[in-house]
């Protein structure tokens, strides 16, 4: 049976936009013509995969449709939260869907991460399909690159051809993440493999009230165009919990699958400035290079209405300060708004 990718994009990018009142979702920021969920859909076009799901809010509808257009889906569904409760519901009621059958493998995937080698990580998945059964959780792994402290980190051990997770590290200090990754503690990256019979059996025993929330909201649901609208009443009645907490830090049978490939979440304007020295040579050609008295500026990107440069400014170097007048057009009322 093939692997069903459930992917949970209602993320509102406010680790980016910490003190600004309207957000852009990080899923949907265009970094040099791609996005990181336009990246997640591309990972799942492979022949292990089945159609997705994907678990969001009404208020990214458009901008969903419009990728899944883009990277060709013409098959697929969209679970509607009708407000925010965490991983936790947002999983459960992902997975009760009728499409799904109680055997069938599911992979949840964040909509917001790069990863890097995806043939290994493909491979990987395909390789452990075998050994799920209808109570283990798999996670994975990530080796970690540097002792941070931006990301939670698991233990593990080898028994019986899989590695059993034997504790887990919530975002620890920097002085901690070194002892644990001397342990050979991975990052936890937030990504789960386990069967819908899992799911149910697990949510049942550990989070039975929001078990039967979810179970009724998905119930008396409305589906219309590849659209589940879940029923407010009910869903609104969930605990808003995440899945970590309400399950795998309460399950017994939780495995790990350890991966070294290249990974980030693009969560800090740090990791993207490492994301864009990584491409930048990419870019770097003489005609984009240009020289002033006091440096230099490299156009990285020219994108819709933005571009991105990189300023090299000379010791002592000054630049003038500059202001520039454009016209905006508002909506089709034709108002128009100087800057």
């Amino acid at each position: 049976m093939k692997i069903r990718p459930v992917i949970l994009c209602g993320g509102s990018g406010t680790r980016l936009w910490p003190d600004q009142k309207y957000h852009q979702p990080k899923q949907f920021i265009d970094f040099g013509n791609w996005t990181l969920f336009g990246k997640t859909l591309e990972r799942i076009k492979n022949s292990i995969f089945d159609y997705p799901i994907i678990s969001t809010n009404k208020k990214y509808i458009s901008e969903i449709k419009k990728h899944l257009k883009l990277k060709g889906f013409k098959k697929y569904k969209i679970v509607l939260e009708p407000a925010k409760r965490n991983t936790a519901p947002a999983i459960l009621s992902s997975a009760l869907i009728k499409e799904i059958p109680e055997s069938q493998p599911l992979i949840f995937l964040t909509s917001d991460h790069l990863i890097g080698k995806t043939n290994l990580f493909n491979k990987s998945i395909k390789q452990h399909q075998k050994y799920l059964t209808d109570k283990n959780i798999f996670i994975f792994g990530i080796k970690p690159s540097n002792p941070s402290s931006e990301f939670g980190y698991f233990l593990s051990k080898l028994v019986n051809n899989t590695r059993k997770v034997t504790k887990f590290i919530e975002k620890p200090n920097t002085k901690k993440a070194k002892k644990v990754i001397k342990k050979n503690a991975y990052w936890n990256a937030g990504m789960f493999f386990l069967t819908k019979k899992s799911i149910i059996n697990n949510f049942k025993k550990y989070q039975k009230k929001n078990f039967y929330h979810c179970f009724n909201s998905v119930n008396k649901s409305k589906s219309k165009n590849n659209i589940y609208y879940l029923n407010k009443n009910d869903f609104l009645k969930c605990k808003t919990i995440s899945f970590d907490y309400s399950i795998l830090e309460k399950s017994k049978d939780i495995n790990a699958i350890n991966l070294n490939i290249p990974w980030s979440d693009l969560g800090s304007w740090k990791e993207i400035c490492k994301v864009y020295n990584k491409l930048k040579t990419k870019y770097q050609k003489k005609r984009n290079i240009f020289y002033r008295p006091w440096g230099r500026y490299t156009n990285l990107f020219n994108g819709k209405n933005f571009l991105i440069k990189e300023l090299y400014v000379k010791p002592k170097g000054v630049l003038s300060l500059q202001k520039h007048f454009h016209l905006y057009q508002k909506s089709r009322k034709k108002k128009f708004f100087r800057f």
